[in-house]
């Protein structure tokens, strides 16, 4: 009978791994510049880390993968497992710090657009609004997602859901496509993020070892009310629309519409923001999870959490010095949570005050598609050997589409007094944090295979 635990699993990987670098010698490794369609570059310095990262095995980073708290610097003082560490915190190497954070927020290639859909005949779906494809998925192609993060320097924003894909044809240059999104990069503020290490900002598990010195904390935050209109988009050219079963009622005006709109299959206005808010959560989820691999191959501690308190970390702690990002926000009435809109200039949900009206929030949703290096713009560039041809197939969202959406994105604004009704228009849950590892603690409190060799070896490889 076949039978193969985790412990023998990692260790086929390991077996695996190094057959790999013995067959390539790995002094001969150092200076290896290909792996499969990866070329780490030209450049003479690539730490050895580097090139252990390119040839990581996938099934052990799976395997492999733990939530491993306890950075240099930390200190648990009581318990079982106290432990104070006798390393000072340090930084994350700067290469592979971009490395991590273009893992999970990355552009890595072109998007392939939808197909077929028998209801649209000869036409391409148009649901995608992004041309790059990124290192997680994205439902339907909406990309409504960016990424901040922070460490012992500052704060930075990474848009990356507009960015053009780098040509690839002979391969990804490791390093080209590292500086392309080294260069997107938008310092906010001096030193790292505020969030105190207390409730109520930071959960009491979290409180010794989140956001702590040389660290790097990478987090996604998604546009649900983007997402809410091109899912309204996608519902009126699929020929429906919504009801409003929060005060069980149809919208008024959609009456005008039956020749389009079937509503015996509306869906409810509540539901249809659950699927956003589920939608943005798996995309931003995948995201991490992604980092969260890379953590692995890299020899990084570090986990994926959503111990920290969104509010605070937004800017709604209430506390002056505690002002988080900054994102503008109402208290709106008979609702005690914090309504965040985006902050301006940088991250701004479709929604008003960044949107004149909601009718404008709409146009740009459907400007991002059809618009100047849109997924749907024929001058767009792609993998298609005729892309011209290709994405200007794509259906038109027509003029009675955009009004009818509009229709029903202003009744919900009206009527709630917010864009969505019930969900956030902006959303943070999920963190990945990186740091170096301090395995003094888990050689003195865990059995042997707490932690992988790239751990054990990332002072070395990484210097």
């Amino acid at each position: 009978m076949f039978e193969i635990t985790r412990r023998k699993l990692q260790g086929a990987s390991l077996l695996g791994a190094g057959m790999l670098l013995g067959g390539l010698g790995f002094a001969r490794a150092e200076t290896l510049t290909t792996r499969g369609r990866l070329m780490l570059g030209s450049s003479a310095a690539r730490p050895k880390g580097l090139v252990q990262a390119a040839n990581f095995p996938l099934i052990e980073a799976i395997h492999g993968r733990r939530s491993r708290r306890f950075a240099k610097g930390a200190s648990i003082p009581d318990g079982p497992l106290a432990f104070t560490s006798r390393h000072s915190p340090e930084a994350l190497d700067p290469l592979e710090q971009m490395l991590l954070i273009a893992t999970i927020a990355g552009n890595t290639g072109w998007a392939e657009l939808f197909a077929h859909h028998p209801g649209y005949a000869a036409r391409l779906p148009n649901y995608t609004a992004a041309a790059g494809g990124r290192s997680f998925p994205s439902s339907a192609g909406f990309n409504t997602s960016e990424f901040f993060f922070t460490d012992d320097t500052g704060v930075y924003f990474l848009p990356t859901r507009d960015m053009t894909p780098l040509p690839a044809d002979g391969g990804t240059d490791l390093s080209g496509w590292l500086a392309a999104h080294r260069a997107r990069i938008v310092k906010l503020a001096d030193g790292r993020l505020n969030i105190p290490a207390e409730m109520p900002h930071m959960e009491g598990h979290n409180t010794w070892c989140a956001n702590v010195a040389g660290s790097t904390l990478v987090f996604p935050v998604a546009d649900v009310a983007q997402h809410v209109i091109l899912l309204l988009l996608y519902l009126v050219q699929n020929g429906t629309g919504i009801y409003d079963d929060v005060n069980g009622r149809q919208i008024p005006g959609l009456e005008r519409y039956a020749h389009r709109l079937n509503m015996e299959v509306a869906y409810p206005l509540t539901f249809l923001e659950q699927i956003a808010l589920t939608d943005v959560s798996v995309e931003m989820g995948t995201a991490c999870y992604a980092g969260a691999l890379m953590l692995q191959a890299l020899g990084l501690g570090g986990w994926m959490y959503t111990g920290l308190n969104p509010f605070t970390v937004m800017g709604a702690s209430g506390d002056p010095s505690v002002p988080g990002l900054g994102f503008r926000f109402d208290i709106l009435p008979g609702n005690p949570l914090p309504y965040f809109t985006g902050l301006p200039g940088i991250f701004e949900a479709h929604v008003p005050p960044h949107h004149a009206t909601m009718r404008a929030a709409v146009e740009a949703a459907v400007a991002r598609k059809f618009g100047a290096g849109g997924p749907f713009d024929p001058k767009q560039g792609g993998p298609y050997r005729e892309n011209a041809a290709v994405r200007s197939s794509a259906a038109q969202i027509d003029a009675e589409a955009i009004e009818i959406t509009t229709l029903m994105a202003e009744y919900v604004f009206s009527t709630f007094g917010r864009f969505p009704a019930t969900v956030p228009a902006v959303f943070l849950k999920t963190y990945l944090q990186a740091h170096r590892l301090d395995t003094d603690f888990y050689d003195r409190h865990f059995a042997p295979g707490a932690y992988l060799q790239t751990h054990a070896e990332h002072d070395r490889n990484w210097g």
